[in-house]
C-alpha cells in the first residue's frame, strides 16, 4: 500500500534567481550538482530524463515559470507510488536567492526507512547545490560520477574510510576542515569540507571539483564527484572511484 510523504526545505543561495534557475532548471546545471545525466524541455508540459547507471527515468514539467518556479512529476507506478518535487525562486537584497523545496509523493512498503534517507539527503543536495552556487557558478561539470559500492552495515566503518581517503584525522569532522584527497588512479587533490553529517554525508569542495561521500539507503555507499576541470578523462574517473569503493569495503 502507498504512503503519502513530503519534505519541505528552504536554504539562502550566494546567488542572483538567474544563476539558481540555471542550475536547477537545465540539463548541464543539474548536472553539475546533482547526479545521473539530466535532459529538461525548457517548458510546461516537457519532459525531463535523468540518466544513471544505465536506467532513464522521466518526468513531466508541471510549472515552468522562468527565474521564479519550476516543478516535475513523475509517472505513477503500478503500486501507485510516484514523486513530485517543487522549486520556488526569491530573490533578495545583494544578488542572493532563498530557494524553497518541496519533494512529495506516495513510497512504497519500505517506506518509513526511504522517507527517513529522504529527509536528510534532500537536505544535502541543497547543501550541495549551494556549493556550486557559491565556488562553480556559470561553469559546468565535464563529468559527474555516481559510483555505488557494496551495502555495508558498520556505519562507523564507512566513515572511518571517508576520513582515511581525504586525509582527516581528527575525532571529529567540521566544516571548513583541510582534506588532501588521495585516490589511486587520480592526481591528489587538497580541499575542503563544506558540509559533514556524521555517519551519512560528508560534502567535500577542492579547486576543480565538488565530492559528496554518501553512507545511505539500504546501507548503500556511494561517491559522487562533480569534476569541472575536464583533465582526466570520464571513464577513468568512474574507473578509480569504482576501483576505490571495491578496494576499502571488499
Amino acid at each position: 500500500m502507498p504512503h503519502e510523504f513530503e519534505v519541505r526545505e528552504e536554504i539562502a543561495l550566494d546567488a542572483t534567481p538567474e544563476q539558481v534557475w540555471e542550475a536547477i532548471a537545465t540539463g548541464p546545471g543539474v548536472d553539475s550538482w546533482f547526479m545521473g545525466r539530466n535532459e529538461i524541455e525548457p517548458r510546461e508540459g516537457g519532459r525531463t530524463s535523468q540518466e544513471m547507471m544505465g536506467f532513464t527515468s522521466e518526468a513531466t514539467v508541471t510549472a515552468w515559470e522562468p527565474g521564479k518556479k519550476y516543478a516535475l512529476r513523475t509517472a505513477e507506478n503500478p503500486d501507485g507510488t510516484f514523486m513530485a518535487f517543487e522549486y520556488l525562486i526569491e530573490g533578495r537584497g545583494g544578488g542572493s536567492t532563498v530557494l524553497r523545496f518541496v519533494h512529495n509523493g506516495f513510497l512504497g512498503d519500505d517506506w518509513e526507512a526511504e522517507y527517513d534517507a529522504l529527509k536528510v539527503g534532500d537536505r544535502m543536495y541543497l547543501r550541495k547545490l549551494a556549493v556550486y552556487l557559491r565556488n562553480f557558478v556559470g561553469r559546468i561539470a565535464a563529468h559527474n560520477v555516481f559510483a555505488v559500492g557494496p551495502q555495508v552495515a558498520d556505519g562507523d566503518r564507512v566513515w572511518s574510510a571517508f576520513k582515511d581517503v581525504l586525509g582527516l584525522t581528527g575525532a571529529q569532522v567540521a566544516d571548513g576542515d583541510p582534506v588532501r584527497l588521495a585516490v589511486e588512479g587520480l592526481p591528489p587533490a587538497d580541499g575542503v569540507v563544506e558540509f559533514a553529517r556524521h555517519p551519512n554525508f560528508l560534502g567535500v569542495r577542492t579547486d576543480e571539483g565538488i565530492h559528496m561521500f554518501i553512507h545511505g539507503h539500504q546501507d548503500a555507499v556511494v561517491v559522487e564527484h562533480h569534476d569541472f576541470s575536464g583533465s582526466v578523462d570520464g571513464k577513468d574517473l568512474d574507473a578509480a572511484w569504482q576501483s576505490w569503493l571495491a578496494r576499502t569495503f571488499a
